[in-house]
Protein backbone atom coordinates (compact mmCIF):
# COMPACT_ATOMS: atom_id res chain seq x y z
CA UNK A 1 0.00 0.00 0.00
CA UNK A 2 2.49 2.57 -1.20
CA UNK A 3 0.22 5.58 -1.33
CA UNK A 4 -1.49 4.53 1.89
CA UNK A 5 1.92 4.62 3.54
CA UNK A 6 2.71 8.00 2.00
CA UNK A 7 -0.58 9.49 3.17
CA UNK A 8 0.01 8.25 6.71
CA UNK A 9 3.59 9.50 6.59
CA UNK A 10 2.57 12.99 5.53
CA UNK A 11 -0.20 13.14 8.10
CA UNK A 12 1.91 12.01 11.05
CA UNK A 13 4.80 14.28 10.15
CA UNK A 14 2.63 17.40 10.15
CA UNK A 15 0.57 16.09 13.07
CA UNK A 16 3.68 15.62 15.18
CA UNK A 17 4.73 19.21 14.61
CA UNK A 18 1.22 20.35 15.49
CA UNK A 19 1.19 18.18 18.60
CA UNK A 20 4.42 19.80 19.69
CA UNK A 21 2.93 23.23 19.09
CA UNK A 22 -0.29 22.25 20.82
CA UNK A 23 1.49 20.90 23.90
CA UNK A 24 3.68 23.98 23.91
CA UNK A 25 0.62 26.21 23.81
CA UNK A 26 -0.82 24.30 26.75
CA UNK A 27 2.42 24.80 28.62
CA UNK A 28 2.10 28.51 27.97
CA UNK A 29 -1.41 28.57 29.37
CA UNK A 30 -3.35 28.44 26.11
CA UNK A 31 -6.45 26.25 25.82
CA UNK A 32 -5.67 23.84 22.96
CA UNK A 33 -9.18 22.47 22.56
CA UNK A 34 -10.52 25.54 20.77
CA UNK A 35 -9.57 27.96 18.05
CA UNK A 36 -7.80 31.27 18.41
CA UNK A 37 -10.14 34.26 18.45
CA UNK A 38 -13.08 31.82 18.77
CA UNK A 39 -12.74 30.87 15.13
CA UNK A 40 -13.68 27.48 13.79
CA UNK A 41 -11.64 25.40 11.42
CA UNK A 42 -12.99 25.34 7.89
CA UNK A 43 -15.55 22.60 7.34
CA UNK A 44 -15.24 20.51 4.21
CA UNK A 45 -16.75 17.34 2.96
CA UNK A 46 -14.78 14.19 2.38
CA UNK A 47 -12.33 14.51 -0.50
CA UNK A 48 -13.25 12.00 -3.15
CA UNK A 49 -13.76 12.64 -6.86
CA UNK A 50 -11.59 15.11 -8.71
CA UNK A 51 -14.60 16.75 -10.31
CA UNK A 52 -15.92 17.89 -6.92
CA UNK A 53 -13.12 20.38 -6.61
CA UNK A 54 -14.40 22.22 -9.65
CA UNK A 55 -17.41 23.30 -7.60
CA UNK A 56 -15.12 25.12 -5.17
CA UNK A 57 -13.60 27.52 -7.65
CA UNK A 58 -14.21 31.24 -7.57
CA UNK A 59 -13.60 32.31 -11.12
CA UNK A 60 -14.95 35.82 -10.78
CA UNK A 61 -12.60 36.62 -7.90
CA UNK A 62 -9.60 35.14 -9.68
CA UNK A 63 -10.39 37.01 -12.88
CA UNK A 64 -10.55 40.27 -10.93
CA UNK A 65 -7.15 39.54 -9.42
CA UNK A 66 -5.66 38.82 -12.83
CA UNK A 67 -7.05 41.15 -15.49
CA UNK A 68 -4.47 39.90 -17.98
CA UNK A 69 -5.84 36.34 -17.91
CA UNK A 70 -6.93 34.98 -21.25
CA UNK A 71 -10.70 34.89 -21.72
CA UNK A 72 -10.60 32.73 -24.81
CA UNK A 73 -13.25 30.03 -24.80
CA UNK A 74 -13.50 26.65 -26.41
CA UNK A 75 -11.44 23.47 -26.13
CA UNK A 76 -7.70 23.86 -25.57
CA UNK A 77 -5.12 21.54 -27.05
CA UNK A 78 -3.70 19.29 -24.32
CA UNK A 79 -0.05 19.91 -25.10
CA UNK A 80 -0.66 23.64 -25.49
CA UNK A 81 -2.34 23.75 -22.07
CA UNK A 82 0.54 21.82 -20.50
CA UNK A 83 2.96 24.30 -22.06
CA UNK A 84 0.99 27.21 -20.57
CA UNK A 85 1.05 25.47 -17.19
CA UNK A 86 4.84 25.18 -17.37
CA UNK A 87 5.06 28.89 -18.15
CA UNK A 88 2.90 29.67 -15.11
CA UNK A 89 5.14 27.81 -12.67
CA UNK A 90 7.35 29.97 -10.48
CA UNK A 91 10.90 30.46 -11.75
CA UNK A 92 12.30 32.20 -8.67
CA UNK A 93 14.43 30.29 -6.19
CA UNK A 94 12.71 31.50 -3.01
CA UNK A 95 9.16 31.71 -1.67
CA UNK A 96 8.52 32.93 1.87
CA UNK A 97 5.32 33.79 3.67
CA UNK A 98 3.52 34.21 6.95
CA UNK A 99 0.98 31.43 7.42
CA UNK A 100 -2.14 30.70 9.39
CA UNK A 101 -2.33 26.96 9.86
CA UNK A 102 -5.54 25.14 10.82
CA UNK A 103 -5.79 21.45 11.59
CA UNK A 104 -8.81 19.25 12.14
CA UNK A 105 -8.60 15.64 13.33
CA UNK A 106 -11.99 14.17 14.17
CA UNK A 107 -13.67 16.62 16.52
CA UNK A 108 -10.40 18.28 17.53
CA UNK A 109 -9.50 21.59 15.94
CA UNK A 110 -6.79 24.18 16.39
CA UNK A 111 -5.29 27.16 14.62
CA UNK A 112 -1.67 28.28 14.75
CA UNK A 113 0.40 30.91 13.01
CA UNK A 114 3.87 30.55 11.62
CA UNK A 115 6.18 30.90 8.66
CA UNK A 116 6.71 29.04 5.42
CA UNK A 117 10.16 29.27 3.84
CA UNK A 118 11.14 27.46 0.67
CA UNK A 119 14.16 27.41 -1.57
CA UNK A 120 13.80 25.73 -4.94
CA UNK A 121 15.42 22.27 -5.10
CA UNK A 122 16.86 22.70 -1.60
CA UNK A 123 14.50 23.04 1.38
CA UNK A 124 10.91 23.39 2.58
CA UNK A 125 10.47 24.69 6.12
CA UNK A 126 7.36 25.17 8.26
CA UNK A 127 7.71 27.03 11.55
CA UNK A 128 4.69 26.91 13.87
CA UNK A 129 4.36 29.56 16.55
CA UNK A 130 2.53 29.90 19.86
CA UNK A 131 1.13 33.37 20.53
CA UNK A 132 2.71 34.44 17.26
CA UNK A 133 6.21 34.91 18.66
CA UNK A 134 7.32 31.64 20.34
CA UNK A 135 8.42 28.93 17.94
CA UNK A 136 6.84 25.70 19.17
CA UNK A 137 7.58 23.32 16.31
CA UNK A 138 9.57 23.16 13.11
CA UNK A 139 9.27 20.85 10.12
CA UNK A 140 12.10 20.87 7.58
CA UNK A 141 12.42 18.89 4.35
CA UNK A 142 15.70 18.91 2.48
CA UNK A 143 16.84 16.75 -0.42
CA UNK A 144 18.65 14.47 2.03
CA UNK A 145 16.59 14.26 5.21
CA UNK A 146 13.45 15.10 7.16
CA UNK A 147 13.84 17.14 10.36
CA UNK A 148 11.11 17.57 12.97
CA UNK A 149 11.83 19.80 15.96
CA UNK A 150 9.86 20.14 19.20
CA UNK A 151 11.27 23.38 20.58
CA UNK A 152 9.52 23.37 23.95
CA UNK A 153 10.36 19.79 24.90
CA UNK A 154 13.84 20.00 23.30
CA UNK A 155 13.50 16.93 21.12
CA UNK A 156 13.84 16.23 17.42
CA UNK A 157 13.80 13.63 14.67
CA UNK A 158 16.31 13.81 11.83
CA UNK A 159 16.40 10.92 9.38
CA UNK A 160 17.31 10.45 5.70
CA UNK A 161 14.45 9.51 3.40
CA UNK A 162 16.03 6.09 2.84
CA UNK A 163 15.41 5.20 6.49
CA UNK A 164 11.69 5.87 6.15
CA UNK A 165 10.43 2.70 4.50
CA UNK A 166 7.05 4.15 3.58
CA UNK A 167 8.72 7.03 1.72
CA UNK A 168 11.40 4.95 0.05
CA UNK A 169 8.98 2.28 -1.13
CA UNK A 170 6.53 4.89 -2.40
CA UNK A 171 9.10 6.90 -4.36
CA UNK A 172 8.13 9.89 -2.24
CA UNK A 173 11.01 12.28 -1.86
CA UNK A 174 11.75 15.96 -1.47
CA UNK A 175 10.80 16.75 -5.07
CA UNK A 176 7.33 15.25 -4.73
CA UNK A 177 6.67 17.37 -1.66
CA UNK A 178 8.12 20.41 -3.42
CA UNK A 179 5.70 20.02 -6.31
CA UNK A 180 2.77 19.90 -3.89
CA UNK A 181 3.88 23.02 -2.01
CA UNK A 182 4.83 24.89 -5.20
CA UNK A 183 1.63 24.02 -7.10
CA UNK A 184 3.26 22.05 -9.91
CA UNK A 185 3.02 18.82 -11.84
CA UNK A 186 5.28 16.04 -10.65
CA UNK A 187 6.47 12.56 -11.42
CA UNK A 188 7.39 10.32 -8.47
CA UNK A 189 11.12 9.85 -8.13
CA UNK A 190 12.10 12.74 -10.41
CA UNK A 191 12.82 16.43 -9.86
CA UNK A 192 10.62 17.39 -12.84
CA UNK A 193 7.96 15.67 -14.88
CA UNK A 194 9.59 14.44 -18.05
CA UNK A 195 8.23 15.64 -21.38
CA UNK A 196 7.68 12.01 -22.37
CA UNK A 197 5.44 11.55 -19.32
CA UNK A 198 3.47 14.69 -20.14
CA UNK A 199 2.72 13.28 -23.58
CA UNK A 200 1.33 10.15 -21.93
CA UNK A 201 -1.05 12.02 -19.60
CA UNK A 202 -4.74 11.34 -20.06
CA UNK A 203 -7.05 14.33 -20.22
CA UNK A 204 -10.77 14.81 -19.86
CA UNK A 205 -13.10 17.76 -19.71
CA UNK A 206 -14.23 18.83 -16.25
CA UNK A 207 -16.85 21.39 -15.31
CA UNK A 208 -16.75 24.62 -17.28
CA UNK A 209 -13.32 25.01 -18.85
CA UNK A 210 -11.62 22.75 -16.32
CA UNK A 211 -9.36 19.99 -17.64
CA UNK A 212 -8.35 16.90 -15.66
CA UNK A 213 -4.91 15.44 -16.35
CA UNK A 214 -4.16 11.98 -14.99
CA UNK A 215 -2.18 8.79 -15.20
CA UNK A 216 -2.40 5.46 -13.38
CA UNK A 217 0.20 3.02 -12.09
CA UNK A 218 -1.45 -0.15 -10.84
CA UNK A 219 -3.69 0.79 -7.93
CA UNK A 220 -2.24 4.28 -7.85
CA UNK A 221 -3.85 7.19 -9.64
CA UNK A 222 -2.53 10.74 -9.96
CA UNK A 223 -4.81 13.60 -11.01
CA UNK A 224 -4.51 17.34 -11.52
CA UNK A 225 -7.57 19.54 -11.91
CA UNK A 226 -6.55 22.46 -14.10
CA UNK A 227 -8.37 25.66 -14.94
CA UNK A 228 -8.17 25.89 -18.71
CA UNK A 229 -8.56 29.65 -18.92
CA UNK A 230 -5.62 30.41 -16.62
CA UNK A 231 -3.67 27.16 -17.00
CA UNK A 232 -3.48 26.84 -13.21
CA UNK A 233 -3.53 23.68 -11.13
CA UNK A 234 -6.48 23.94 -8.78
CA UNK A 235 -6.15 20.52 -7.20
CA UNK A 236 -3.75 17.58 -6.96
CA UNK A 237 -5.13 14.18 -6.03
CA UNK A 238 -3.36 10.91 -5.22
CA UNK A 239 -5.48 7.80 -4.73
CA UNK A 240 -4.59 4.27 -3.70
CA UNK A 241 -7.51 1.93 -4.39
CA UNK A 242 -7.86 -1.15 -2.19
CA UNK A 243 -11.13 -3.06 -2.09
CA UNK A 244 -10.03 -5.00 0.99
CA UNK A 245 -8.30 -2.45 3.23
CA UNK A 246 -10.11 0.60 1.91
CA UNK A 247 -9.01 3.53 -0.24
CA UNK A 248 -6.35 6.00 0.86
CA UNK A 249 -6.32 9.46 -0.63
CA UNK A 250 -4.50 12.77 -0.57
CA UNK A 251 -6.34 15.83 -1.85
CA UNK A 252 -4.49 19.18 -2.11
CA UNK A 253 -6.64 22.14 -3.19
CA UNK A 254 -5.23 25.52 -4.28
CA UNK A 255 -7.23 28.76 -4.06
CA UNK A 256 -6.87 32.55 -3.91
CA UNK A 257 -4.07 33.03 -6.44
CA UNK A 258 -2.15 36.26 -5.87
CA UNK A 259 0.64 37.98 -7.86
CA UNK A 260 4.19 36.80 -7.23
CA UNK A 261 7.06 37.71 -9.53
CA UNK A 262 4.78 38.53 -12.48
CA UNK A 263 3.06 35.20 -12.07
CA UNK A 264 0.43 33.92 -9.68
CA UNK A 265 0.73 31.67 -6.64
CA UNK A 266 -2.04 30.09 -4.50
CA UNK A 267 -2.33 31.67 -1.07
CA UNK A 268 -4.80 29.11 0.28
CA UNK A 269 -3.83 25.43 0.46
CA UNK A 270 -6.42 22.93 1.69
CA UNK A 271 -5.04 19.47 2.33
CA UNK A 272 -7.10 16.42 3.23
CA UNK A 273 -5.69 13.00 4.11
CA UNK A 274 -8.46 10.41 3.89
CA UNK A 275 -7.94 6.93 5.33
CA UNK A 276 -10.45 4.18 6.05
CA UNK A 277 -10.48 4.94 9.77
CA UNK A 278 -9.83 8.69 9.93
CA UNK A 279 -9.57 11.96 8.07
CA UNK A 280 -7.03 14.69 8.77
CA UNK A 281 -7.41 18.20 7.35
CA UNK A 282 -4.82 20.96 7.15
CA UNK A 283 -5.44 24.46 5.84
CA UNK A 284 -2.62 26.90 5.15
CA UNK A 285 -3.37 30.54 4.44
CA UNK A 286 -0.38 32.52 3.18
CA UNK A 287 0.05 36.26 3.68
CA UNK A 288 2.86 38.75 3.03
CA UNK A 289 4.13 36.34 0.42
CA UNK A 290 7.52 37.22 -1.00
CA UNK A 291 10.97 35.93 -1.93
CA UNK A 292 13.13 36.66 1.11
CA UNK A 293 16.62 35.19 0.73
CA UNK A 294 18.03 36.35 4.07
CA UNK A 295 17.64 33.18 6.16
CA UNK A 296 19.66 30.10 6.98
CA UNK A 297 18.48 27.17 4.91
CA UNK A 298 19.58 24.57 7.45
CA UNK A 299 18.50 24.28 11.08
CA UNK A 300 21.28 23.84 13.62
CA UNK A 301 20.38 22.35 17.02
CA UNK A 302 22.32 22.56 20.25
CA UNK A 303 23.32 19.56 22.35
CA UNK A 304 20.30 20.18 24.61
CA UNK A 305 18.02 18.47 22.08
CA UNK A 306 17.50 14.72 22.18
CA UNK A 307 16.70 12.46 19.23
CA UNK A 308 13.25 10.84 19.12
CA UNK A 309 12.85 7.26 17.87
CA UNK A 310 10.76 6.86 14.73
CA UNK A 311 8.57 4.28 16.49
CA UNK A 312 7.54 6.87 19.07
CA UNK A 313 6.38 9.21 16.33
CA UNK A 314 4.38 6.48 14.63
CA UNK A 315 2.65 5.65 17.92
CA UNK A 316 1.82 9.30 18.45
CA UNK A 317 0.20 9.63 15.06
CA UNK A 318 -1.75 6.38 15.28
CA UNK A 319 -3.16 7.52 18.64
CA UNK A 320 -4.63 10.69 17.16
Amino acid sequence: MKTARFIKMAAWIVSLTLMAACSSSSSLGRHSGGMQNNESAPKRGKASKTEQTAKKNNKNEQAAQNPTDSTAKGPINQQELLKQMDENFQTGHFITSKIKFSVEVGNRQMTLTGNLKMKRDDVIRLQLMAFGFVEAGRLEFTKDYVLIVDRINKQFLKVPYAQLDFMRNSNIDFYTLQALFWNELYQPGRSRMKDSRKKELNSEQGLGDDVIFSYNEGRLSYRWLTEGRNARIKMTNIMYSDNIRGDHQLNWDYEDFKPLERKFFPTTHKVTFTMPDKEVKFDMKLSYIGKDEDWETRTQLSGKYRQMPVDDILRRFMSL
